[in-house]
């Protein structure tokens, strides 16, 4: 019995001792990658007398070419939207903020004299959509000498093109479909299945048009009148820009604004894009417009940090992918396919 006893101590004691090992073990990783994070971002900070926002700390990765004229990569990915849910480990930056951020580097940073947008977005928020295209021209407006490219890949619609057009040439692949030009809000209405479920709505509110879209209720004529009057008045500042940028007729915009879509050589002959092509007319492009005889491309990447690896790894993410912020009541520039 005795002996029995003393084994067990024993095994607690070195139960105790792995755990103990472990926890240091643990302390010592994350104070190491805290240290890291934060000399990474003082090392990168060639402006320390501005804010993290201002002049996002961001590594650059040279990608392309041997130029002495520099040039950066701002990907324009997925689902534009600023931010997104992050579950358990809250509110996480969506596209938009990732490009955003590029952006504004670029723009601080007085060597770079171009962009190139590689764009493969089927759009996204209308507010997203207008902040990204509203960042690109205060890129150019910050050195009038600068030139963005745009390079579209599978998908340029929508939110993703409202973007583009500020662009000084628009390239895109050979099987590249773009258009989409129009505004969506959508929502589902549940009321005749809540009724079979016997589900009511109790809803206290302060006028009748304050629970606009609750999808307990119909909508009346007069709701949709004043939404559809919304959903007209952001689809002709997108027909507004296309015209401008673009140097379209305003009827010819209207005439094909209604949210269709259309392969890369239909874009071409409608005056959408400037011309067909890949990744090296893109560069061709820039150094063209640029007036060097080669250009030097950078990518930006973000420095690693504690909150970033706690991010990657949200349990929640697998699930919030099925119900995602699109699919909720939100003015949209998007092509939902």
């Amino acid at each position: 019995m005795e002996t029995k006893k003393k084994t067990s101590r024993g095994c607690l004691w070195a139960i105790a001792l792995l755990l103990a090992i472990g926890v240091l073990g643990l302390a010592l990783f994350i104070g190491a990658v805290l240290l890291v994070a934060r000399q990474g971002s003082a090392a990168f900070r060639l402006n320390a007398e501005l804010g993290e926002d201002e002049y996002p700390a961001l590594k650059e990765v040279w990608s392309w070419g041997q130029g002495d004229t520099k040039v950066v990569v701002v990907p324009l990915k997925g689902l534009l939207l600023l931010d997104t849910d992050g579950g358990f480990f809250g509110a996480q930056p969506g596209s938009a903020s990732l490009a955003l951020r590029a952006i504004q580097r670029a723009t601080r940073d007085a060597q770079v004299r171009g962009l190139i947008l590689e764009v493969d977005s089927g759009g996204g928020g209308i507010t997203a959509s207008d902040v990204l295209y509203h960042a690109l021209l205060e890129f150019r407006e910050a050195r009038p000498d600068r030139v963005i490219v745009a390079l579209f890949e599978d998908v340029a619609a929508s939110g993703a093109y409202y973007v583009a057009v500020a662009a000084d040439r628009i390239i895109a692949h050979p099987t590249t479909v773009t258009g989409s030009i129009g505004v969506l809000i959508q929502t589902l209405n549940v009321r005749e299945l809540a009724q079979k479920l016997g589900v009511k709505d109790v809803t206290i509110k302060s006028g009748d048009n304050k629970d606009m879209l609750n999808p307990l209720n119909e909508l009346s004529d007069e709701q949709r009148r004043m939404l559809q009057g919304i959903v007209d008045e952001l689809h002709s500042r997108f027909v507004r820009l296309v015209v401008e940028h673009r140097e379209l007729p305003e009827d010819d915009v209207r005439r094909f604004a209604d949210g269709r879509i259309w392969t890369a050589g239909t874009a071409l002959e409608l005056g959408l894009i400037d011309e067909i092509g890949y990744w090296q007319d893109a560069v061709k492009q820039t150094a063209e417009l640029l007036d060097a005889p080669s250009i030097r491309v950078y990518r930006y990447e973000e420095l690693f940090s504690f909150a970033s690896l706690l991010r990657s790894l949200n349990p929640w993410q697998p699930a919030a992918a099925l119900f995602p912020p699109a699919s909720r009541s939100r003015l949209m520039y998007l092509w939902p396919f």
